[in-house]
């Protein structure tokens, strides 16, 4: 297979973050500002890894396993960007708090899916992927912490207001776009 087809299904994901972030400020004017930027920072992240995945040791894996990789990914993104914008209509209509607290979770369980693929695909490589996939990982938890305790630094000392929904939100966006761009920079030292 050539290194496009490969590609195809993240930047299929990007484009859909992309329409995504267009729809949710179109269609909901009521979402905060910093939604929809999310979630096109996202997209702009994902198609950078896609663009680099050639570097990255995914085309090293075995094809079926890539196969069931990309399939997994692509369900569970389509699920998450899908229970996103319905958890976000139905809040708009929904005062129990313990039903908005229900809605507000559904995107979570997609997020699990992701993870399990993630974690499905390391353990089917071989062990220098692994050690790729755990160093990347390892660099992109490690800059998200220190990014993470920065702000607070900083919003301790009322130097910056960040709302903690938003700073929250950002956690998982960053370990993914982080730990792409670090398996690229990583793989090379492999290589």
């Amino acid at each position: 297979m050539t290194r496009s087809l490969h590609t195809q299904p993240l930047l299929a994901v990007a484009a859909m973050l992309m329409a995504a972030a267009i729809a949710l400020r179109l269609l909901l004017p009521t979402v905060p500002a910093w939604a929809p930027v999310l979630v096109l920072l996202s997209a702009v992240v994902i198609g950078a890894v896609a663009m680099r995945r050639g570097a990255s040791g995914c085309m090293d894996a075995p094809p079926a396993l890539r196969r069931r990789y990309t399939r997994d990914m692509t369900v569970g993104m389509v699920s998450y960007m899908a229970l996103v914008f319905a958890s976000l209509l139905l809040l708009r209509t929904v005062e129990a708090p313990a039903l908005r607290a229900l809605i507000a979770l559904l995107p979570v369980a997609p997020i699990a899916l992701l993870m399990r693929a993630m974690l499905r695909f390391i353990r089917g490589v071989d062990e220098l992927q692994q050690r790729i996939e755990l160093e990347a990982i390892c660099i992109a938890a490690a800059l998200v912490s220190f990014g993470y305790m920065t702000g607070g630094f900083l919003q301790a000392a009322q130097v910056i207001d960040v709302p903690a929904s938003a700073a929250m939100l950002w956690v998982f966006p960053l370990v993914c776009g982080l730990y792409g761009i670090a398996k690229s920079v990583v793989a090379r030292r492999y290589r």
